[in-house]
């Protein structure tokens, strides 16, 4: 599963793990992905969203419909 959320575009970001040495090494940061499902009355079926969890909390404030409405503007699709 890719590591990118629909709804805020959160993506990995990147640095270095930093050993005890001081030694720097390669590391990714990826945001917590999650798979949700979730009724869209509109068009009568449910639509299947990776989201990061800040975006589950976002579409608890906003509602699924401006939700969808957002990642469709942005490109996205549902």
């Amino acid at each position: 599963m890719s590591a990118h959320c629909q709804l805020t575009g959160a993506k990995p970001g990147f640095g270095n793990s930093i050993s005890h040495s001081h030694r720097r090494t390669s590391r990714r940061f990826d945001p917590n992905i999650q798979r949700r499902r979730y009724w869209l009355p509109s068009e009568g079926r449910t639509v299947r969203l990776t989201l990061s969890a800040r975006a589950v909390k976002t579409i608890d404030v906003i509602g699924i419909e401006a939700a969808v409405a957002r990642i469709r503007a942005r490109g996205g699709k549902v």
